[in-house]
């Protein structure tokens, strides 16, 4: 299997160039993404102290330690995310993110159906995509992983 951009395949075989050029570093980008999205959610947590009220949501539902579980979903998107970012223990943040994801869609947004614009999955259900990804390919070329050499 070859990396090569054959120009011939191509709509516009003038963009060979860029996509030969730019492809190693795709999946950086999308990872680095990913976890750029979601970062501002953990920062905003953590500048509201969202954690009690976050709480009270995640009792509503019924889940049992509300209160550890408000603060876990705050590591998850603030450390995690920036783990993301910066491509370290990458596959731990992606899994943490995934799970979170998870019970996000399950548990606080399949009622109401698909739709973002309608609190839906839509949103949560990128990031789980995503992190699958992620958690398989883990930090890539461009990732603090790689620097230090271990993976996990």
């Amino acid at each position: 299997m070859s990396d090569e951009i054959d120009p011939k395949k191509l709509i516009i075989p003038g963009l060979a160039g860029l996509y030969q050029r730019f492809s190693p570093c795709s999946y950086a980008i999308m990872r680095i993404a990913t976890g750029a999205v979601l970062l501002p959610h953990g920062i905003q947590k953590v500048i509201n102290n969202s954690a009690p009220g976050l709480a009270k949501a995640i009792a509503a539902h019924g889940l049992p330690l509300a209160l550890p579980l408000a603060y876990l979903t705050v590591f998850v998107e603030l450390v995690g995310a920036a783990c993301l970012v910066l491509g370290l223990f990458t596959r731990v943040a992606a899994l943490a993110i995934w799970i979170e994801m998870t019970v996000i869609i399950i548990v606080f947004q399949s009622e109401f159906g698909y739709f973002w614009t309608n609190r839906g999955y839509e949103y949560a259900l990128l990031w789980w995509l995503l992190c699958i990804g992620i958690f398989f390919r883990g930090g890539g070329s461009c990732s603090l992983d790689r620097k230090i050499g271990k993976e996990f």
